[in-house]
């Protein structure tokens, strides 16, 4: 590994204080509209899902209202199932394949799951393109009480509140080459750390819970999206990003340890996907595709061993 030891911003070892992330921030510019791209289609969807405004944040360069749609009519009888995308802003096809499913395949599922579905957590990052929020916070390490991130706070409270009946969790999110030139080495400037570079993993591939595996829906899903696009291969050391390959493209973290989205549930099925649109095999269409397929196979699996 390359070890990187400057960035733009703030003193080699030294954390950032409130200085440093206002000089951050002032780097950061609206590149998308998440009203034109995202609310936009969630108003068209809102005739076949109930509409739901969960939250609102309201920061000094804009204010954002958070919408989650939900199965209409809910029906007590059945378990739910949560999908999330968007909680880093700057991950387009989980934004979109939340999205896409609603429109093309959530009706398949009528009558079997109740259906919760979130399609951007992060609208600031969504519109900037980034990782973080507005304070330079990445919503996916504080889905915890008291959490400085208002995206995570907001969406626990909100599902929590939703139902305790949730058989599935599935977190949609990109690896991409943007992570090893922007983001991880802001992330160890922020921390005052120096920043060590790696490599990027080349295809699709899946984070499980390593508190509570489920390799076989983890493989269900590697199934049927290795018909979409490729799986990620392990490195020279059996690892992708630095953890090792449990199963063909798999790999685990703690999730409640470190309090990421897929933590917030208690469903006995969850998952994060992991998308490389900077692969010169995929195209935006292919990571699309991808997600949903993700999705309804998470879906299919659960549903058939809940």
């Amino acid at each position: 590994m390359t070890a990187v030891v400057s960035y733009p911003i703030g003193t080699a070892g030294r954390p950032w204080g409130e200085q440093e992330r206002a000089q951050w921030r002032a780097r950061q510019t609206r590149r998308r509209s998440y009203g034109e791209n995202v609310v936009a289609r969630i108003e068209a969807l809102a005739h076949r899902f109930e509409k739901i405004s969960y939250g609102e944040l309201d920061y000094a360069d804009g204010a954002y209202t958070l919408f989650a749609l939900r199965s209409r009519p809910i029906d007590p009888a059945l378990p739910a199932a949560l999908i999330t995308g968007g909680v880093h802003g700057y991950e387009t096809s989980g934004v979109l394949g939340a999205l896409d499913f609603l429109e093309n395949h959530a009706g398949d599922y009528a009558g079997s799951v109740n259906l919760l579905v979130v399609p951007c957590v992060s609208p600031w990052g969504y519109e900037r393109i980034n990782r973080w929020n507005f304070d330079a916070v990445d919503p996916n390490r504080n889905f915890r009480p008291g959490g400085p991130s208002p995206e995570a706070t907001a969406l626990r409270e909100f599902v929590n509140a939703a139902s305790d009946r949730y058989v599935l969790h599935i977190d949609l999110h990109e690896t991409t080459d943007s992570d090893e030139s922007e983001f991880r080495p802001a992330l160890s400037a922020r921390d005052g750390r120096i920043f060590e570079a790696e490599a990027v993993p080349d295809g699709f591939y899946l984070v499980a819970d390593s508190a509570d595996r489920e390799l076989a829906f983890q493989q269900a899903i590697i199934s049927a999206v290795e018909r979409v696009t490729h799986i990620a291969a392990p490195d020279a050391a059996g690892k992708i990003i630095g953890s090792p390959v449990i199963a063909p493209g798999v790999i685990e973290y703690p999730m409640a340890e470190l309090a990421l989205c897929t933590s917030i549930t208690g469903a006995r099925f969850k998952t994060t996907t992991e998308v490389y649109p900077d692969s010169v095999h995929a195209t935006p269409d292919i990571c699309v595709r991808a997600q949903v397929t993700a999705v309804c196979a998470a879906l299919d699996f659960a549903l058939a061993h809940a």
